[in-house]
């Protein structure tokens, strides 16, 4: 999930607002690994783009393994 949203924003204003500036290179890596993900499952299956996405995470920092 994305948390609760900041005051009193309304959720999908804060969900659907764009990127900070400061977070967009951020972004961009997320998006790049996504389609990695995609296009492993598409070539290789499920199993192997739930590894590839494991892995884009841990690599990234972005959740836990």
């Amino acid at each position: 999930g994305v948390g609760r949203p900041p005051g009193r924003q309304e959720p999908a204003d804060f969900v659907l607002a764009r990127f900070p500036k400061r977070q967009i290179d951020d972004v961009r890596l997320m998006v790049s690994a996504a389609v990695d993900v995609l296009r492993c499952f598409g070539a290789e299956g499920g199993d192997a783009a739930n590894q590839a996405a494991g892995d884009a995470t841990a690599r990234l920092g972005i959740a836990s393994p």
